[in-house]
């Protein structure tokens, strides 16, 4: 019996597994160019196909039985919840096929815990905008996924980006109906340039052990809610060459997928909270990269959907995936498109709503994802060892240790601009020499500056502090009650009355902003 006959077999013993889920009686199959899915009730197995791609290949058995285990290595530390084991399918003595018997192994498959396809990020995505909560844990969980990843070299990840680069341009120009030449030629050229100027940078991430051996896949289709906590599954497993890679090229591919879904606003918050909670990249000169990094995944995403709109025989989904694949493009030129960054300095007393502000307007401004935003706060936990929301101790807010907060987040901010990235510096800045010394990093930098000033009326400010959970703030009324005694020296920077809702506050900011 050759391979195919014999897949076949183990394939319609799949297919006759009895549901152990009253409420999902029937078994369902899913094809995918590589695998096929069956759903059983609770679990789910699934089966690599005898194929062999340029980028795959499960054509032998041994092949297969090595994916099959090599997915439950590289997913269990994400997904414990969903991935169970590798089994062999075997054929015994009468003839009947069953799970790890003592018979020939005819095959391998994944057994999985089911979850359903409505709890799937993508799904989710396109019912609205992504709450701010989840956002923050989908940060979470690509810090995790990452401090466990394994360390590879940067050398290698650098080879494969320039071949990639070359293999993207050899596949736009087999569509010029989808890809117009000049900007093909544009885009390539572009990125080999910004590729040799990133070298020495990629080469210096993976001394400093981020360039790992990550997800890979780390798009929405591959998140799913699991009682409520997004769930990273579905890893690259056939190929340490396409999961290898700088720490923020796998975050990139969760970045421009929210980008392109119209999901800016989420974007740039698991950008912001990735950043403000990784160990490992606690630094932000790999800024410089991010770009490219999200270049490259449009990039490939959009010769992935070329291709997929050949295959397609319905005229509606051919057209889905041409339209798709113009789509990615334009991402993809418009992610390398220059921009002269901002630092946008945002002050005002406990309470004004400082932090609200900068993230509602952060996703507008600079390049994607959206400005970098700073708090003293934050920093200062982070500097202590500690969890944001845990209470800092009074010595804390002493004045040299606050001194030594505002330097540590004047370097940050210096590595951000000078990393091309745009900024926002959230602090209370009520003294004139903290805000004449911001202006000054702006101006060594030579990038755009505006300072906010925030005001709001005294009850507004108490209330609102009073009211805060899970904040890195430590603000309370009586703070707000010796900051209103504050000299503030002469104010040059423009007041902005937010004692009102949000919405009024970010379109007196936005006015400013625009001038």
């Amino acid at each position: 019996m050759d391979q195919a006959e014999t897949q076949n077999e183990a394939l319609a013993y799949l297919s006759s597994l009895p549901s152990d889920d009253p409420q999902r009686p029937e078994t369902k199959r899913v094809d995918t160019h590589a695998n096929i899915i069956f759903l059983v009730g609770g679990k789910a197995y699934k089966v690599k196909r005898s194929v062999k791609f340029p980028f795959l290949d499960y054509s032998t058995l041994a092949l297969r039985e090595e994916a099959c285990k090599a997915e439950i290595t590289y997913n269990r530390p994400n997904a414990p919840q969903i991935y169970r084991q590798a089994l062999a399918i075997t054929r015994e003595a009468d003839g009947s096929l069953t799970f790890g018997g003592k018979g020939e192994v005819i095959e391998w498959a994944v057994e999985m815990n089911r979850f359903e396809r409505q709890h799937e990020l993508d799904i989710i995505a396109e019912k609205g905008p992504l709450p701010d909560s989840l956002s923050d844990r989908l940060a979470d969980m690509m810090v995790s996924a990452h401090e466990t990843a394994p360390v590879r070299q940067g050398s290698g990840f650098y080879s494969e980006l320039a071949s990639y680069v070359e293999q993207n341009d050899e596949a736009f120009r087999e569509h010029p109906d989808l890809f117009d030449a000049e900007s093909v030629r544009h885009l390539t050229e572009t990125s080999h340039t910004v590729l040799a100027a990133l070298h020495e940078l990629i080469l210096q991430r993976g001394d400093q052990e981020l360039v790992r051996r990550c997800h890979g896949d780390a798009h929405l289709r591959n998140i799913v809610l699991v009682d409520g906590e997004p769930v990273l599954f579905d890893a690259v497993e056939f190929s340490d060459a396409i999961a290898t890679g700088d720490v923020l090229y796998d975050l990139a591919f969760l970045l421009m997928d929210l980008w392109d879904r119209g999901q800016q606003r989420a974007a740039n918050r698991v950008f912001n909270r990735y950043l403000d909670k990784s160990r490992l990249d606690a630094h932000s000169e790999g800024l410089a990269a991010l770009p490219f990094y999200l270049m490259m995944r449009a990039a490939i995403r959009a010769k992935i959907a070329a291709s997929a709109a050949l295959n397609q025989s319905d005229p509606t989904q051919k057209q889905l995936e041409r339209d798709q694949a113009q789509g990615y493009f334009r991402h993809a030129l418009a992610f390398l498109d220059p921009s002269r960054p901002q630092l946008v300095a945002v002050g005002g007393l406990s309470g004004t709503g400082k932090t609200t502000l900068a993230y509602e307007i952060a996703p507008d401004i600079g390049r994607a994802p959206g400005a970098r935003v700073l708090r003293t706060d934050v920093m200062r936990k982070r500097l202590l060892g500690i969890a944001e929301t845990e209470k800092a101790p009074a010595e804390a807010y002493t004045q040299e240790a606050s001194q030594k907060v505002y330097h540590a987040l004047d370097d940050t901010i210096q590595s951000v601009l000078a990393a091309g990235h745009s900024a926002i510096f959230d602090a209370v800045f009520a003294a004139e020499s903290e805000r004449t010394r911001i202006e000054s990093i702006a101006a060594r930098v030579e990038c755009g500056f505006c300072g906010l000033w925030l005001s709001a009326p005294e009850n507004v400010l108490k209330s609102r502090v009073a009211g805060r959970e899970d904040d890195a703030s430590d603000a309370t009324p009586t703070v707000i009650d010796t900051q209103l005694g504050y000299d503030l020296g002469k104010m040059t920077w423009t007041e902005i009355d937010a004692g009102r809702d949000l919405e009024a506050t970010a379109d007196q900011a936005r006015r400013v902003l625009t001038r």
